[in-house]
Order: C-alpha cells, then sequence, then structure tokens
C-alpha cells in the first residue's frame, strides 16, 4: 500500500513534464478555486525537475535517436473501459514485447539516468490498486503512454485531466485531428524508443485508448502495424467510464467539471471516437486488423490470444504460452465490478449509442 492515497495527491502527474509542456498546456487558462495550491506545488516540482531533462536528452540522443524501429508496432485500441488494460497486460508477458511502464508515464524525461532512484520513490508513494476497478498498479506494470505524452508535449488529449473543461475542444484538437505534427511523430518515436530499450522489448506493443482516433496518423508512422480493437457492452462501457473519469479526474484537475457536464462529454466522446475509427479502419492492410468483444476475450483469454497472434501474424506465441497461462491462472480469482443498469444509464445510452449496440449486437443484459 503506498503512503499517498490517490484521491488526496497534492500534486498531478505534470510534476513530470518538462517546462515547456507545463507552460503549453497551462499558461492562460483557469485555475479553479481550491486548485491553485496543488497547481503551485505541482508547478515548482515540475520547473525544479525539468533542469534535468537535458540529461536525458543528450543520452537519447548518442544512444537511441537514429536507432531503427526494426519490428512494426502492435497496437492495442477501443474505447476506455472496453478491456484495453487486461488485454495489455496478458501480451506484456510475452518478453519479445516492450511497451510503456508506469513510471515512465509520470516521468518520461527520467528514463534513462536516475531511474533507480526516481521509481523507489514514486513506488513508496503511490497506491497499488486502481481506484476504479482494483487493477494493480506498480512502477513497472504496462501503462497506457498518452499519458507520458502528455507529459512531453503539449498536444495530447489527456490534457483534458488537468483541464476538464476544455474536454471538447481537445477532443477536437488532439482525439479525431485529421493530421499530426511532426513533433507529435518526433515525441512518439522518442517515446517508443526509450520504451524498447527500457524494457528490452524488439516490438513495441502499444494500449492507449486515444490512438483509436488516430489510426490514420499511425500509418503514416508506421504502414504495416498490427491493430487489435476491442469492443464492450455500451452499458457497461458507460458505467465504467462515468466512474473512471470521475475517480480519475478528482486528484489530477485544476479545475472543476460538475458530473452532468462530464457525462454529457462521454456520451459525445465515444460518438466521435468510434466514427473516427470506423472511418480510418478501411485503410489498415488486410490481414493487419483483428476486432474482439472484450467478453469472448475474457471467456477464454488464452484461445483469444493465440487468435490473435496467428491472424496477425505476431512472432513468438508458443515461446510466450506459458507465461502467459501462468499470469492468466493468477487472475482467476480477481473480482470485477458488477454493474446495474439504472433506467437512466439505459436510456442514454439507446438513445446516444444505439449504433454501437446494433453493429455489434449487444442487448441490455
Amino acid at each position: 500500500m503506498g503512503v499517498l492515497e490517490f484521491q488526496k495527491l497534492p500534486v498531478n502527474t505534470l510534476v513530470g513534464a518538462d517546462w515547456k509542456t507545463f507552460k503549453g498546456i497551462t499558461q492562460g487558462q483557469t485555475i479553479g478555486k481550491g486548485y491553485k495550491t496543488k497547481y503551485q506545488l505541482t508547478k515548482a516540482i515540475c520547473r525544479l525537475l525539468s533542469c534535468l531533462k537535458p540529461i536525458q536528452d543528450r543520452r537519447y540522443d548518442k544512444r537511441l535517436k537514429d536507432q531503427a524501429i526494426n519490428m512494426e508496432p502492435v497496437f492495442i485500441l477501443g474505447h476506455w473501459r472496453s478491456g484495453t488494460t487486461f488485454v495489455h497486460n496478458v501480451l506484456a508477458h510475452d518478453k519479445h514485447f516492450g511497451y510503456t511502464t508506469t513510471y515512465q508515464t509520470v516521468f518520461p524525461h527520467m528514463m534513462m539516468w536516475g531511474q533507480p532512484m526516481f521509481k523507489k520513490t514514486m513506488a513508496w508513494l503511490m497506491p497499488d490498486k486502481r481506484p476504479t476497478d482494483n487493477m494493480e498498479l506498480n512502477v513497472d506494470l504496462p501503462q497506457e503512454e498518452e499519458f507520458a505524452l502528455s507529459n512531453m508535449m503539449p498536444c495530447s488529449y489527456y490534457d483534458f485531466w488537468f483541464l476538464p473543461q476544455n474536454m471538447l475542444e481537445y477532443c477536437d484538437r488532439f482525439l479525431t485531428m485529421k493530421t499530426a505534427t511532426p513533433e507529435e511523430h518526433r515525441m512518439f518515436l522518442k517515446l517508443i524508443k526509450i520504451s524498447l530499450w527500457n524494457t528490452q522489448g524488439s516490438q513495441f506493443l502499444s494500449k492507449n485508448p486515444p490512438h483509436t482516433g488516430k489510426v490514420k496518423e499511425i500509418l503514416e508512422m508506421f504502414p504495416n502495424a498490427k491493430f487489435i480493437y476491442l469492443m464492450r457492452n455500451p452499458y457497461t462501457v458507460f458505467e465504467s467510464t462515468r466512474s473512471f473519469f470521475t475517480n480519475t479526474i478528482i486528484p489530477l484537475q485544476l479545475q472543476k467539471i460538475s458530473p452532468e457536464e462530464l457525462e454529457k462529454n462521454i456520451l459525445e466522446v465515444y460518438t466521435r471516437l468510434y466514427r473516427k475509427y470506423e472511418e480510418d479502419k478501411k485503410l489498415i492492410p488486410a490481414g493487419n486488423l483483428i476486432e474482439i468483444k472484450f467478453e469472448d476475450f475474457e471467456a477464454d483469454a488464452l484461445a483469444m490470444t493465440e487468435k490473435i497472434y496467428r491472424t496477425l501474424a505476431i512472432p513468438g506465441f508458443e515461446a510466450a504460452k506459458a507465461d502467459i497461462a501462468a499470469y492468466l491462472d493468477k487472475k482467476k480469482g480477481y473480482k470485477k465490478n458488477a454493474y446495474k443498469y439504472e433506467t437512466r444509464t439505459v436510456e442514454l445510452v439507446e438513445k446516444h449509442w444505439d449504433y454501437a449496440l446494433k453493429q455489434w449486437d449487444y442487448k441490455l443484459e
């Protein structure tokens, strides 16, 4: 158990941003009443740690900048709470995969030096469970890279965690955008190379819901990239996303958002993300996409994992099978959240997400 409670963190994850990114995100923004102490403390720590960023930059430029990425990455896509974390954790037990760690998402500029010291401190402070679903937290566990990217450049959808009143604006600018900037390409390549170096992997395994709206941009960087798209019962996704966002935003936000506004934004972002993915997936080369219902994966994770490897021609399943099976055996006693759908939830989902219910053939359980 970490020293700090997730909901009562005195700072937010911007402590690990570089100073240029911190200013780019917060400059000109309204910091809400009651959040100014957190903002000032986060700002002070960020300013101090930013002075150390050039150390990594020099090491990266010397060792990794010109190094090629020899295997096309595998991208796990899907809306938040569609089971992407579980699939990510399963596949990450294949040692040939490299991934972004939880530590790296908070301190992306302190990977190639000083990591042992900072990681020990983070491990001592951070909680060992996610507040929304009791999934384990650990500094070395795989994590979605958008948290790292939000500390590396001021153009990440996850800026909404800090400034939730801008959620739909960030959706248009950074989530369902039509083009990516050279800076975004450069930073993403840097993150991948450091992730592979850190985990000693040969193929990058990405789990990042925001990438669901960026298939076109990913293919510009990696024309032969592999994609795993997860869908899940929309009733469950709505309930779970509302809970996840509500609980996660509390320790990160620097301004208020009402529960009603957050709920409205969740309904709208889901639709925009769905439409962008459906439009972009036509660009994926044949044989490089598999779409899976999370309920099917959950029912027989080992068989579905093998199907993913075979469908996408990913190497190494037989070598990784024992490790993956051992992990799945450990998870057999895990109790996931049970959802009871209120009448209002059913009405909202059927009104706003009926297209997903029909296309994926989901019904009220």
